[in-house]
């Protein structure tokens, strides 16, 4: 992790303070303050893995910024981050101001990442880590990054309901809300309730459960075949009470692109594919529940 400047004391400390007491004072002031010029931070979660939550995180991230709102993607999936890969900046890496402020990395111009895969060796490297250094890695990463001024905020967290997204829940007091990502299949739409319960009991509104991977785009007519059973997620919506945002069928489209590090949200166009104009509508759907 970056180092902090222990020479750098806000206002705040007050005397008698040992220096761990002044830094984590310094560091809640430093908090608030990023927090502060966000308008809205939204938790991308997920009953299990594989379900597509990451590229629904980092689609999202694209596709509002592609509307130029002021966007940040923060990876949080510190044993697996993928967001450097589906975004093709594998090879970037963090820089450090001469403040002990990060810089994060500027996609285009209104997309900024921050991903702890930016800091690895190389995609070979595990990070092994208990509660207490994610937490803290979290907390820097929410602190420390130069994020300035953003509309939107999209935290990718691991899935369940671990270490990750409830520091994010302690950290930031009022998030604007979560998408659940989910597929058709029992076995995932089951863990979803688990992350519904979760959002209910820290009072993380719940914006909305897209169910990703619902039926199969043939590539060569367009038809959609629904190879799962249908409707898992809009049945758990309905069940715990919480709003249905969409469904994008599986398409080959979006896994070439996202094995390619090309975001399928920013090559959309009148000629999209089903899924393409599923997200798009997702993302319409999204920013109507929100006031930008």
């Amino acid at each position: 992790m970056f180092g902090n400047n222990k020479n750098s004391k806000s206002n705040a400390v007050k005397p008698g303070m040992n220096d761990k007491q002044a830094m984590e004072v310094d560091g809640d002031l430093k908090l608030q303050e990023n927090l502060n010029k966000i308008k809205h931070t939204i938790l991308v979660l997920s009953g299990k893995g594989g379900v597509g939550k990451s590229t629904i995180a980092t689609n999202c991230a694209v596709a509002l910024a592609s509307r130029k709102l002021k966007t940040g993607l923060l990876d949080i999936d510190i044993h697996g981050p993928s967001v450097p890969t589906l975004l093709g900046i594998e090879k970037a890496g963090l820089q450090a101001t001469n403040h002990n402020t990060i810089i994060p990395i500027q996609y285009n111009d209104y997309l900024k990442v921050i991903s702890v895969g930016f800091m690895l060796p190389d995609n070979k490297e595990a990070v092994i880590w208990r509660g207490p250094l994610k937490y803290n890695l979290i907390k820097q990463f929410l602190s420390d990054v130069e994020w300035d001024q953003l509309d939107f905020l999209i935290i990718d967290s691991p899935p369940g309901t671990g270490d990750e997204p409830l520091s994010v829940a302690q950290l930031v007091k009022n998030p604007t809300g979560a998408i659940i990502v989910t597929t058709p299949q029992n076995v995932s739409t089951i863990d979803v309730k688990k992350s519904i319960t979760f959002c209910h009991k820290l009072n993380i509104p719940v914006l909305g459960v897209v169910e990703n991977m619902s039926g199969f785009v043939c590539p060569h007519c367009g038809k959609e075949t629904f190879i799962f059973r249908k409707g898992g997620g809009s049945e758990i919506s309905r069940e715990m009470g919480v709003p249905f945002l969409g469904i994008i069928p599986l398409d080959p489209l979006i896994v070439e692109n996202s094995d390619a590090g090309r975001p399928f949200a920013q090559s959309a166009n009148i000629n999209a594919s089903a899924s393409q104009k599923h997200f798009e509508e997702i993302i319409s759907s999204l920013l109507q529940s929100i006031t930008v």
